[in-house]
């Protein structure tokens, strides 16, 4: 979600966003899925997934999902593009990365920030520093990166950003954002939709986990309210303006208008 909000801000629209997921180049031969097969083997004329989309969308945001997953050979083709600002491809190539954001994620450390629960900011905000308590899981989590990546990638890295566990409250919070999505798809079909806050809860609260964080939460919106508005804007009341979600219990109910 991060890496969208990047992609719509600084290019203007969240399709500026190229995902790749690590753990499909666990492999040493999957490298020639990013930068194309060679001449004379397989899949030549195709090109890579990675450099065939920056060519075709040169102002991106470049998600590596997982790295930690990904094959050393991987990192090393990933290593000319944050030293050099392009990549070889299969065909030989430059392909130019320079106006590409290159965002890249990793799970190292996760139970660290699960077992301090929120990255020690339900502790520290007792009374502590929490500035404090985000520096020190910082340095933690960056030792354990020196575990997995060679310090010459690190060092190409501009930044290392720890993100937070989330709670409750934040579940809430972005279940709302993920409402407000659909709520604008409607009003195209000239339909408002209101949802009461023990409904928003309600749907918060099947969507969060404490190992999941949030994850789920988009698709129980699909689930619990995204299949019945399908269902009640085809057999519902015909000139349907408004629709009210309310919580029943454990289970929401929708009343059209």
């Amino acid at each position: 979600e991060m890496a969208k909000v990047i992609a719509d801000e600084f290019f203007g629209t969240s399709k500026a966003l190229i995902q790749m997921d690590m753990s499909e180049f666990m492999e040493q031969h999957s490298i020639a899925k990013i930068i194309g097969s060679p001449p004379g083997y397989v899949g030549y004329q195709e090109g890579g997934q990675l450099t065939e989309k920056v060519k075709k969308r040169p102002y991106s945001v470049v998600l590596f999902d997982e790295i930690e997953k990904a094959h050393p050979d991987m990192l090393n083709a990933l290593l000319q593009i944050l030293e050099e600002g392009h990549m070889t491809d299969g065909k030989g190539r430059k392909v130019d990365f320079k106006n590409t954001i290159i965002v890249l994620t990793s799970n190292i450390g996760a139970e660290d920030i699960s077992r301090d629960k929120v990255l020690g900011f339900k502790i520290d905000t007792e009374g502590k520093n929490v500035d404090e308590a985000y520096e020190r899981m910082r340095e933690r989590l960056t030792e354990e990166l020196k575990k997995v990546l060679r310090p010459e990638f690190i060092n190409r890295i501009d930044e290392v950003v720890i993100f937070r566990g989330l709670d409750e409250a934040d579940a809430v919070r972005i279940t709302k954002l993920v409402l407000k999505d659909v709520q604008r798809r409607l009003i195209d079909r000239k339909v408002r939709l209101s949802v009461s806050d023990q409904a928003v809860k309600l749907i918060a609260q099947k969507g969060f986990s404490d190992e999941y964080g949030a994850r789920n939460i988009r698709r129980k919106v699909q689930e619990l309210v995204e299949n019945s508005l399908s269902d009640l804007l085809i057999e519902g009341p015909k000139g349907l303006e408004h629709v009210k979600i309310t919580r029943s219990g454990k289970v929401l109910k929708l009343t059209p208008s």
